[in-house]
């Protein structure tokens, strides 16, 4: 981390102009983030015991995938609104009739860029990876394991090769009244089950409950009839139960795929080292876009000061909004180049050449000629006519609007 007391007055300034709206822009993007994700769990874990802490573990594992996502977002409109603040109220002008120029300005947040594009190379090489797969794990489980403890009344659900539905459920005792249970064995037959009632169990040191059935009957075939072959049909038993207890799910060691399956799942050392072994054809160029679009993504949070810097500052004050939207918008476009190009070099095996690094070096390259224009030359911003254009196109616009509104009272 900066040491923000022992830089110079200059360099202090600048940071808290930025960081006070990058951090707004951070807490607000995780919080909306997360919150349209904790709608999409609550239907998954609600009615489940512990579902409180279920939600907030999973909403843990995936902060650092936002993470990814709100850190370049962040930095970019910290350093849009802390620029545009510094100029609006002319103190670029004071620090540059002072002989500081802007390329002295930009230094701090330049050193923030590169100690945020390690932190998000960390974040998208290695925690991502882990707490994906953890997500994943969990989700699973809930999903599978545990979904006798999401059943509604009345509705048939699915758990592993079981299928049933309960006529009457209490959460609060895990118990339920009348269930019809039909579990499909493949080759090996199938059995169905009916019950008055039964409940689920806990055990200690399991995380499979124990499902308890009470006063029913089974009815149990011990293979598939061969209709087009002169066969013995398989046997079948039948017969009545006071109880009996069964484990739900698999033990908790084969609960869930081992990790490394998914691309993403993979750290870039992990990457590397299946990209130089003898994978097949498909899954090389899985792995190969996924590593470059973490390299190119982490080195694109470098390259955000010299992007942003041109667009924050200019003459015409009533004119800065068009400037932010077309940087929003050559930012967002960029972010969609690179998950498209991902997907283009997985799934048609197009060079990394042309679907991450030719993006990036073009933004690199418009980038640094943006900011060598504004920090070291007099000449008039070339991109001002598109502001110009911007700004009479919605005025126009505006006042056609206002002019039918107000013709039609």
């Amino acid at each position: 981390m900066l040491n923000i007391l022992r830089l110079p007055l200059v360099d202090r300034y600048v940071m808290r102009h930025v960081l006070a709206p990058l951090a707004v822009a951070m807490t607000i993007g995780l919080l909306v983030l997360l919150s349209e994700r904790l709608v999409r769990l609550l239907d998954v874990t609600m009615g489940k015991k512990n579902s409180i802490g279920v939600i907030f573990e999973l909403l843990g594992y995936l902060v650092p995938h936002y993470l990814g996502l709100a850190i370049p977002a962040a930095l970019f409109l910290g350093m849009l609104f802390g620029f545009n603040r510094m100029s609006k109220d002319s103190e670029v002008d004071a620090f540059l009739a002072g002989g500081v120029g802007m390329h002295r300005l930009a230094r701090p947040v330049i050193a923030l860029s590169l100690v945020l594009a390690l932190l998000s190379l960390f974040i998208f090489g290695w925690l991502q990876s882990h707490t994906r797969y953890a997500y994943r794990a969990v989700l699973h489980a809930v999903k599978n394991v545990e979904v006798f403890y999401l059943a509604e009344e009345g509705v048939f659900m699915q758990a592993d090769t079981r299928t049933f539905i309960l006529d009457k459920l209490e959460r609060g005792s895990s118990a339920f009244e009348r269930i019809f249970l039909f579990d499909y064995r493949g080759p090996n037959g199938s059995q169905t089950v009916t019950a008055v009632g039964g409940s689920l169990i806990e055990q200690d040191g399991d995380p499979r409950p124990i499902l308890r059935l009470n006063n029913g009957h089974r009815l149990k075939l011990e293979g598939w009839p061969n209709l087009s072959a002169a066969e013995e049909l398989p046997s079948a038993n039948s017969g009545t139960f006071v109880r009996i207890d069964t484990p739900l799910g698999k033990i908790s060691r084969t609960i869930f795929r081992p990790r490394g399956i998914d691309a993403r799942e993979m750290t870039l050392p992990e990457l590397w080292a299946r990209l130089h072994g003898a994978p097949g054809a498909d899954e090389i160029d899985a792995i190969r876009g996924e590593f470059h679009k973490r390299l190119v993504s982490s080195a694109t949070i470098f390259m955000l000061p010299f992007l942003a810097l041109p667009f924050a500052v200019g003459t015409r004050r009533g004119q800065r909004a068009y400037r932010f939207a077309v940087a929003l918008v050559i930012l967002v476009a960029y972010h969609e180049v690179i998950e498209q190009g991902a997907v283009a070099t997985k799934a048609n095996g197009v060079s990394v050449l042309i679907t991450a690094w030719l993006p990036f070096t073009l933004l690199s390259l418009f980038a640094l000629w943006r900011f060598v224009t504004v920090c070291f030359r007099l000449r008039k911003d070339r991109m001002q006519p598109i502001y110009e254009r911007m700004a009479d196109m919605i005025g126009r616009c505006w006042d056609l609007l206002m002019g039918k509104l107000g013709g039609q009272t």
